[in-house]
Protein backbone atom coordinates (compact mmCIF):
# COMPACT_ATOMS: atom_id res chain seq x y z
CA UNK A 1 0.00 0.00 0.00
CA UNK A 2 1.18 3.52 -1.26
CA UNK A 3 0.15 6.35 0.92
CA UNK A 4 1.85 9.76 -0.19
CA UNK A 5 1.17 13.10 0.88
CA UNK A 6 -1.18 13.38 4.23
CA UNK A 7 -0.79 11.01 7.01
CA UNK A 8 -3.57 9.70 8.86
CA UNK A 9 -3.62 10.42 12.43
CA UNK A 10 -1.76 7.98 14.74
CA UNK A 11 -4.00 4.93 16.21
CA UNK A 12 -4.29 5.28 20.09
CA UNK A 13 -2.54 2.69 22.34
CA UNK A 14 -5.07 -0.02 24.31
CA UNK A 15 -5.96 0.29 27.52
CA UNK A 16 -4.03 -2.88 28.54
CA UNK A 17 -1.19 -1.85 26.52
CA UNK A 18 -0.23 1.18 28.54
CA UNK A 19 1.59 -0.03 30.93
CA UNK A 20 4.44 -1.24 29.26
CA UNK A 21 4.74 1.02 27.04
CA UNK A 22 4.77 3.52 29.99
CA UNK A 23 7.59 1.14 31.51
CA UNK A 24 9.72 1.30 28.51
CA UNK A 25 9.51 5.23 28.60
CA UNK A 26 10.78 4.90 31.72
CA UNK A 27 14.27 3.11 31.05
CA UNK A 28 14.46 4.75 28.08
CA UNK A 29 14.27 8.29 29.80
CA UNK A 30 17.14 7.41 31.87
CA UNK A 31 18.75 5.83 28.90
CA UNK A 32 18.38 9.55 27.34
CA UNK A 33 20.61 11.32 30.17
CA UNK A 34 23.99 9.49 28.28
CA UNK A 35 22.95 11.14 25.02
CA UNK A 36 22.61 14.15 27.29
CA UNK A 37 25.84 14.06 28.40
CA UNK A 38 27.97 13.20 25.48
CA UNK A 39 26.44 15.97 23.37
CA UNK A 40 26.96 18.65 26.24
CA UNK A 41 30.70 17.08 26.27
CA UNK A 42 31.20 17.44 22.99
CA UNK A 43 30.09 20.84 22.37
CA UNK A 44 33.29 22.66 24.09
CA UNK A 45 35.41 19.96 22.29
CA UNK A 46 35.10 21.54 19.31
CA UNK A 47 37.77 24.41 19.75
CA UNK A 48 39.66 21.39 19.78
CA UNK A 49 38.51 19.74 16.90
CA UNK A 50 37.48 16.31 18.67
CA UNK A 51 33.92 17.63 19.06
CA UNK A 52 33.15 17.58 15.24
CA UNK A 53 33.06 14.07 15.13
CA UNK A 54 31.68 13.40 18.38
CA UNK A 55 28.99 16.24 17.37
CA UNK A 56 28.22 14.03 13.99
CA UNK A 57 27.53 11.26 15.92
CA UNK A 58 25.89 12.01 18.96
CA UNK A 59 23.87 14.79 17.34
CA UNK A 60 22.22 12.13 14.65
CA UNK A 61 21.98 9.84 17.57
CA UNK A 62 19.70 12.46 20.13
CA UNK A 63 17.53 13.28 16.81
CA UNK A 64 17.00 9.40 15.91
CA UNK A 65 16.15 9.25 20.08
CA UNK A 66 13.84 12.02 20.04
CA UNK A 67 11.80 10.83 17.04
CA UNK A 68 11.18 7.98 18.19
CA UNK A 69 9.78 9.36 21.52
CA UNK A 70 7.86 11.90 18.68
CA UNK A 71 6.22 8.34 17.10
CA UNK A 72 5.34 6.58 19.97
CA UNK A 73 3.79 9.78 21.85
CA UNK A 74 1.90 10.79 19.33
CA UNK A 75 -0.42 7.68 20.20
CA UNK A 76 -1.32 9.50 23.58
CA UNK A 77 -2.19 12.31 21.55
CA UNK A 78 -4.14 11.52 18.57
CA UNK A 79 -2.23 13.80 16.58
CA UNK A 80 1.88 13.44 15.29
CA UNK A 81 4.23 15.82 16.47
CA UNK A 82 6.14 17.61 13.97
CA UNK A 83 10.31 17.19 13.14
CA UNK A 84 11.10 20.80 13.30
CA UNK A 85 14.47 20.87 12.01
CA UNK A 86 16.45 22.96 9.72
CA UNK A 87 17.68 21.97 6.44
CA UNK A 88 21.41 22.85 5.57
CA UNK A 89 21.24 25.10 2.78
CA UNK A 90 24.10 23.68 1.21
CA UNK A 91 26.00 20.47 1.01
CA UNK A 92 28.46 19.66 3.15
CA UNK A 93 29.80 18.33 6.92
CA UNK A 94 30.39 21.29 7.83
CA UNK A 95 27.53 23.58 6.97
CA UNK A 96 25.29 20.32 8.01
CA UNK A 97 27.34 21.20 11.34
CA UNK A 98 26.49 25.01 11.20
CA UNK A 99 23.09 24.66 10.74
CA UNK A 100 22.24 22.09 13.50
CA UNK A 101 24.39 24.18 15.96
CA UNK A 102 22.42 27.47 15.32
CA UNK A 103 18.91 25.14 15.14
CA UNK A 104 16.95 25.76 18.42
CA UNK A 105 15.64 21.90 17.73
CA UNK A 106 18.86 20.77 18.05
CA UNK A 107 19.09 22.66 21.87
CA UNK A 108 15.62 21.89 22.63
CA UNK A 109 16.09 18.05 22.24
CA UNK A 110 19.03 18.27 24.23
CA UNK A 111 16.68 19.97 27.22
CA UNK A 112 14.14 17.70 26.24
CA UNK A 113 16.94 14.34 27.34
CA UNK A 114 16.73 16.28 30.57
CA UNK A 115 14.22 17.07 31.58
CA UNK A 116 12.38 13.35 30.13
CA UNK A 117 15.09 11.96 32.25
CA UNK A 118 13.67 13.33 35.43
CA UNK A 119 9.86 14.60 34.88
CA UNK A 120 9.10 11.92 32.05
CA UNK A 121 10.91 9.43 34.34
CA UNK A 122 8.49 9.91 37.10
CA UNK A 123 5.06 10.13 35.06
CA UNK A 124 6.00 7.15 33.16
CA UNK A 125 7.09 5.14 36.23
CA UNK A 126 4.50 6.26 38.44
CA UNK A 127 1.61 5.29 35.51
CA UNK A 128 3.66 1.83 35.42
CA UNK A 129 3.74 1.07 39.26
CA UNK A 130 -0.39 1.69 39.64
CA UNK A 131 -0.35 -0.88 37.13
CA UNK A 132 1.76 -3.65 37.71
CA UNK A 133 1.24 -3.05 42.02
CA UNK A 134 -2.80 -3.57 41.37
CA UNK A 135 -1.72 -6.75 39.29
CA UNK A 136 0.98 -8.10 42.06
CA UNK A 137 -1.77 -7.75 45.34
CA UNK A 138 -4.27 -9.61 42.45
CA UNK A 139 -1.87 -12.50 42.28
CA UNK A 140 -0.46 -12.26 46.32
CA UNK A 141 -2.41 -14.81 47.54
CA UNK A 142 -1.39 -16.91 44.44
CA UNK A 143 2.11 -16.17 45.57
CA UNK A 144 1.78 -17.10 49.37
CA UNK A 145 0.46 -20.33 48.31
CA UNK A 146 3.02 -21.52 45.33
CA UNK A 147 6.08 -19.93 47.80
CA UNK A 148 7.33 -21.36 50.54
CA UNK A 149 6.29 -20.00 54.04
CA UNK A 150 7.82 -16.32 54.78
CA UNK A 151 8.56 -15.41 51.44
CA UNK A 152 5.88 -12.85 50.79
CA UNK A 153 4.94 -11.66 54.54
CA UNK A 154 5.53 -8.15 54.48
CA UNK A 155 1.98 -6.47 53.61
CA UNK A 156 0.90 -6.64 57.04
CA UNK A 157 3.98 -5.61 58.98
CA UNK A 158 3.89 -8.65 61.18
CA UNK A 159 0.44 -7.90 62.30
CA UNK A 160 -1.08 -10.68 61.33
CA UNK A 161 -0.12 -14.31 60.65
CA UNK A 162 -0.02 -14.57 56.51
CA UNK A 163 -1.42 -17.86 55.59
CA UNK A 164 -2.96 -18.47 51.69
CA UNK A 165 -6.26 -17.36 53.38
CA UNK A 166 -5.37 -14.08 55.36
CA UNK A 167 -3.43 -13.30 52.03
CA UNK A 168 -6.92 -12.15 50.38
CA UNK A 169 -6.98 -9.27 52.84
CA UNK A 170 -4.57 -7.13 50.01
CA UNK A 171 -7.13 -8.01 47.55
CA UNK A 172 -8.93 -4.78 47.94
CA UNK A 173 -5.49 -2.85 47.75
CA UNK A 174 -5.26 -4.28 44.51
CA UNK A 175 -8.50 -3.01 43.19
CA UNK A 176 -7.74 0.45 44.81
CA UNK A 177 -4.22 0.15 42.98
CA UNK A 178 -6.59 -1.12 39.43
CA UNK A 179 -8.91 2.00 39.87
CA UNK A 180 -6.20 4.94 40.59
CA UNK A 181 -4.78 3.19 37.22
CA UNK A 182 -7.51 2.93 35.57
CA UNK A 183 -8.31 7.00 35.84
CA UNK A 184 -5.24 8.52 36.21
CA UNK A 185 -2.73 6.11 34.67
CA UNK A 186 -3.28 6.99 31.25
CA UNK A 187 -3.60 11.15 32.31
CA UNK A 188 -0.01 10.76 33.39
CA UNK A 189 0.70 9.51 30.24
CA UNK A 190 -0.69 12.15 27.80
CA UNK A 191 1.15 14.59 30.50
CA UNK A 192 4.35 12.97 29.68
CA UNK A 193 3.12 13.50 26.08
CA UNK A 194 2.74 17.43 26.32
CA UNK A 195 5.54 18.14 27.71
CA UNK A 196 7.57 16.69 24.94
CA UNK A 197 5.46 17.95 22.30
CA UNK A 198 6.22 21.40 24.38
CA UNK A 199 9.92 20.88 23.81
CA UNK A 200 10.10 18.31 20.63
CA UNK A 201 7.68 20.37 18.39
CA UNK A 202 7.77 23.04 16.78
CA UNK A 203 7.45 26.60 18.15
CA UNK A 204 5.04 29.50 17.02
CA UNK A 205 7.94 31.20 15.28
CA UNK A 206 9.26 27.58 14.16
CA UNK A 207 5.55 26.95 12.85
CA UNK A 208 5.67 30.39 11.26
CA UNK A 209 8.25 30.00 9.13
CA UNK A 210 7.70 26.87 7.84
CA UNK A 211 4.46 28.45 6.73
CA UNK A 212 6.13 31.18 5.20
CA UNK A 213 8.29 28.25 3.48
CA UNK A 214 5.17 26.58 1.98
CA UNK A 215 3.73 29.15 0.53
CA UNK A 216 6.65 30.14 -1.00
CA UNK A 217 7.39 26.95 -2.21
CA UNK A 218 3.74 26.55 -2.91
CA UNK A 219 3.55 30.14 -4.67
CA UNK A 220 6.99 29.12 -7.30
CA UNK A 221 5.41 25.90 -8.14
CA UNK A 222 1.75 27.95 -9.12
CA UNK A 223 3.49 30.42 -10.74
CA UNK A 224 5.90 27.28 -13.09
CA UNK A 225 2.72 25.60 -13.39
CA UNK A 226 0.71 29.01 -14.80
CA UNK A 227 4.09 29.56 -17.34
CA UNK A 228 3.92 25.97 -18.66
CA UNK A 229 0.30 26.41 -19.16
CA UNK A 230 0.44 29.84 -20.99
CA UNK A 231 3.91 28.35 -23.46
CA UNK A 232 1.27 25.38 -23.99
CA UNK A 233 -1.33 27.73 -25.16
CA UNK A 234 0.97 29.50 -27.31
CA UNK A 235 2.50 26.62 -28.67
CA UNK A 236 -1.31 24.92 -29.43
CA UNK A 237 -2.20 28.65 -30.96
CA UNK A 238 0.83 28.37 -33.01
CA UNK A 239 1.24 24.87 -34.50
CA UNK A 240 -2.83 24.75 -34.82
CA UNK A 241 -5.61 27.61 -34.87
CA UNK A 242 -2.46 29.64 -36.06
CA UNK A 243 -1.50 27.64 -38.65
CA UNK A 244 -5.04 26.84 -40.38
CA UNK A 245 -5.87 30.52 -40.42
CA UNK A 246 -2.73 31.64 -41.74
CA UNK A 247 -3.38 28.81 -44.53
CA UNK A 248 -7.12 29.87 -45.11
CA UNK A 249 -5.66 33.06 -45.41
CA UNK A 250 -4.23 32.00 -48.52
CA UNK A 251 -6.50 30.30 -49.85
CA UNK A 252 -8.92 32.77 -49.66
CA UNK A 253 -6.53 35.01 -51.38
CA UNK A 254 -5.78 32.53 -54.33
CA UNK A 255 -9.78 31.86 -54.74
CA UNK A 256 -10.26 35.32 -55.37
CA UNK A 257 -7.22 35.58 -58.10
CA UNK A 258 -8.88 32.51 -59.59
CA UNK A 259 -12.53 32.92 -59.58
CA UNK A 260 -12.84 35.37 -62.87
CA UNK A 261 -10.39 32.52 -64.84
CA UNK A 262 -10.92 29.60 -63.04
CA UNK A 263 -14.33 29.09 -61.04
CA UNK A 264 -14.41 25.71 -60.30
CA UNK A 265 -10.93 25.66 -59.25
CA UNK A 266 -11.95 29.09 -56.78
CA UNK A 267 -14.66 26.70 -55.61
CA UNK A 268 -12.59 24.09 -54.23
CA UNK A 269 -10.08 26.22 -52.67
CA UNK A 270 -13.77 28.50 -51.04
CA UNK A 271 -14.27 24.74 -50.12
CA UNK A 272 -10.56 23.85 -48.41
CA UNK A 273 -10.76 26.75 -46.57
CA UNK A 274 -14.11 26.60 -44.83
CA UNK A 275 -13.08 22.95 -43.78
CA UNK A 276 -9.88 24.58 -42.51
CA UNK A 277 -12.09 26.96 -40.55
CA UNK A 278 -14.35 24.40 -39.06
CA UNK A 279 -11.10 22.56 -38.02
CA UNK A 280 -9.74 25.88 -36.79
CA UNK A 281 -12.29 26.85 -34.67
CA UNK A 282 -13.03 23.43 -33.75
CA UNK A 283 -9.26 23.45 -31.88
CA UNK A 284 -10.15 26.78 -30.56
CA UNK A 285 -12.89 25.80 -28.94
CA UNK A 286 -10.62 22.37 -27.37
CA UNK A 287 -8.07 24.61 -26.61
CA UNK A 288 -10.61 26.98 -24.30
CA UNK A 289 -11.77 23.92 -23.19
CA UNK A 290 -8.70 23.34 -21.54
CA UNK A 291 -8.63 26.12 -19.86
CA UNK A 292 -12.11 26.45 -18.46
CA UNK A 293 -14.31 23.81 -20.12
CA UNK A 294 -17.96 25.68 -20.57
CA UNK A 295 -19.68 22.93 -18.69
CA UNK A 296 -17.91 23.84 -15.80
CA UNK A 297 -19.46 27.44 -16.38
CA UNK A 298 -22.87 26.30 -17.26
CA UNK A 299 -23.82 23.34 -15.17
CA UNK A 300 -21.58 23.44 -12.11
CA UNK A 301 -18.79 21.07 -11.25
CA UNK A 302 -21.34 18.16 -10.46
CA UNK A 303 -22.76 18.60 -13.76
CA UNK A 304 -19.09 18.44 -15.07
CA UNK A 305 -18.12 15.77 -13.05
CA UNK A 306 -21.24 13.53 -14.43
CA UNK A 307 -20.33 14.91 -17.96
CA UNK A 308 -16.72 13.57 -17.37
CA UNK A 309 -17.86 10.37 -16.10
CA UNK A 310 -20.36 9.60 -18.98
CA UNK A 311 -17.75 9.89 -21.59
CA UNK A 312 -15.24 7.27 -19.32
CA UNK A 313 -15.48 3.79 -21.06
CA UNK A 314 -16.73 1.74 -18.15
CA UNK A 315 -19.04 3.03 -15.92
CA UNK A 316 -18.40 5.30 -13.09
CA UNK A 317 -20.93 6.02 -10.38
CA UNK A 318 -20.95 9.96 -9.19
CA UNK A 319 -22.06 11.12 -5.52
CA UNK A 320 -22.01 14.26 -4.85
CA UNK A 321 -23.54 16.17 -1.95
CA UNK A 322 -21.84 20.16 -2.16
CA UNK A 323 -24.33 23.37 -0.88
CA UNK A 324 -24.30 25.65 -3.93
CA UNK A 325 -21.18 26.02 -5.66
CA UNK A 326 -17.25 26.24 -4.67
CA UNK A 327 -15.78 29.98 -5.98
CA UNK A 328 -14.37 29.51 -9.36
CA UNK A 329 -10.72 28.89 -8.47
CA UNK A 330 -11.58 26.14 -6.34
CA UNK A 331 -14.26 24.68 -8.77
CA UNK A 332 -11.75 24.57 -11.50
CA UNK A 333 -8.85 22.66 -9.29
CA UNK A 334 -11.07 20.22 -8.04
CA UNK A 335 -12.78 19.27 -11.84
CA UNK A 336 -9.29 19.04 -13.06
CA UNK A 337 -7.92 17.06 -10.62
CA UNK A 338 -11.01 14.59 -10.66
CA UNK A 339 -10.67 14.60 -14.83
CA UNK A 340 -6.97 14.01 -14.41
CA UNK A 341 -7.35 10.96 -11.98
CA UNK A 342 -10.41 9.19 -14.52
CA UNK A 343 -8.05 9.50 -17.43
CA UNK A 344 -5.29 8.04 -15.09
CA UNK A 345 -7.80 5.04 -14.92
CA UNK A 346 -8.97 4.63 -18.17
CA UNK A 347 -5.03 5.11 -19.29
CA UNK A 348 -3.03 2.47 -16.75
CA UNK A 349 -5.77 1.06 -14.53
CA UNK A 350 -7.51 -1.78 -16.41
CA UNK A 351 -10.92 -0.69 -14.84
CA UNK A 352 -14.39 -2.17 -15.43
CA UNK A 353 -15.81 0.04 -12.74
CA UNK A 354 -15.30 3.64 -10.67
CA UNK A 355 -16.71 5.96 -8.42
CA UNK A 356 -16.74 9.59 -7.86
CA UNK A 357 -17.71 10.79 -4.19
CA UNK A 358 -17.55 14.58 -3.54
CA UNK A 359 -18.86 16.28 -0.58
CA UNK A 360 -18.09 19.37 1.55
CA UNK A 361 -17.23 18.68 5.36
CA UNK A 362 -16.08 20.51 8.32
CA UNK A 363 -14.87 23.58 5.82
CA UNK A 364 -13.26 21.45 3.10
CA UNK A 365 -14.28 19.91 -0.16
CA UNK A 366 -13.47 16.30 0.35
CA UNK A 367 -12.83 14.11 -3.53
CA UNK A 368 -12.81 10.92 -3.80
CA UNK A 369 -11.86 8.97 -6.99
CA UNK A 370 -11.22 5.25 -7.04
CA UNK A 371 -11.32 2.34 -9.80
CA UNK A 372 -11.69 -1.25 -9.23
CA UNK A 373 -8.08 -1.52 -11.65
CA UNK A 374 -4.66 -3.03 -11.19
CA UNK A 375 -3.21 -0.99 -8.83
CA UNK A 376 0.33 0.30 -8.62
CA UNK A 377 -0.75 3.95 -8.85
CA UNK A 378 2.46 6.46 -7.14
CA UNK A 379 2.86 9.54 -7.24
CA UNK A 380 6.00 10.55 -9.51
CA UNK A 381 7.39 13.84 -10.38
CA UNK A 382 6.28 14.93 -14.11
CA UNK A 383 3.31 12.41 -13.65
CA UNK A 384 -0.60 12.91 -13.61
CA UNK A 385 -0.67 12.62 -9.76
CA UNK A 386 2.23 14.32 -9.45
CA UNK A 387 0.21 17.71 -11.33
CA UNK A 388 -3.03 16.96 -8.88
CA UNK A 389 -0.60 17.37 -5.96
CA UNK A 390 0.79 20.73 -7.44
CA UNK A 391 -2.50 22.06 -8.66
CA UNK A 392 -3.90 21.27 -5.14
CA UNK A 393 -1.09 22.87 -3.50
CA UNK A 394 -1.47 25.75 -4.51
CA UNK A 395 -4.81 26.10 -2.13
CA UNK A 396 -3.31 24.14 0.89
CA UNK A 397 -5.22 21.19 -0.52
CA UNK A 398 -3.77 17.40 -0.06
CA UNK A 399 -3.69 14.65 -1.94
CA UNK A 400 -3.56 10.54 -0.32
CA UNK A 401 -3.49 7.53 -2.56
CA UNK A 402 -4.02 4.20 -1.39
CA UNK A 403 -3.42 1.83 -4.09
CA UNK A 404 -2.27 -1.65 -3.38
CA UNK A 405 -0.35 -3.77 -5.56
CA UNK A 406 -3.54 -5.36 -6.84
CA UNK A 407 -5.66 -2.61 -6.48
CA UNK A 408 -7.86 -0.89 -5.54
CA UNK A 409 -6.64 2.63 -6.45
CA UNK A 410 -8.28 5.40 -4.15
CA UNK A 411 -7.49 8.81 -4.70
CA UNK A 412 -8.72 11.03 -1.71
CA UNK A 413 -8.33 14.43 -2.35
CA UNK A 414 -8.88 17.93 0.35
CA UNK A 415 -9.53 21.53 -0.61
CA UNK A 416 -10.31 23.88 1.90
CA UNK A 417 -13.70 25.35 0.73
CA UNK A 418 -15.31 27.79 3.45
CA UNK A 419 -18.97 27.38 3.60
CA UNK A 420 -19.66 30.92 3.64
CA UNK A 421 -17.79 31.01 0.35
CA UNK A 422 -20.38 28.70 -1.70
CA UNK A 423 -22.63 30.08 -4.11
CA UNK A 424 -26.04 29.29 -4.37
CA UNK A 425 -26.38 30.54 -7.94
CA UNK A 426 -24.27 29.53 -10.55
CA UNK A 427 -21.06 31.74 -11.78
CA UNK A 428 -22.32 32.13 -14.71
CA UNK A 429 -26.14 33.93 -13.14
CA UNK A 430 -28.26 31.30 -15.25
CA UNK A 431 -30.14 28.79 -13.24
Amino acid sequence: MTTIATQAPPMRYPKLAQPWIALALSILAELGIALFVLNVVAVPLIAVWVGIPLLLAFVPAARWFANCHRTMLAGFLGERIPRPYKKPPMPGILMWLRTTLTDPATWRDIIWLLVNAVIGFTLCLLSAVLFLASLFYLVYPLLVGVTPEGVFTEPFGGLVTVNFWTSFLVTPVALVAFMIWYAAGERLLKANAFMARSLLGPTESAKLALRVRELAESRAETVDTQAAELRRIERDLHDGAQARLAALSMNLGMAEEMVARDPAQAAALLTEARESASTALSELRDLVRGIHPPVLADRGLEGAVKALALSCPFKVDVTFDVPGRPPAPVESAAYFAVAECLANAVKYSAATNAWIQITHEEEKLHMIVGDDGVGGAVIRPGGGLYGIERRLAAFDGTLTVVSPSAGPTTVIMELPCESSSLKTTPSSGTD
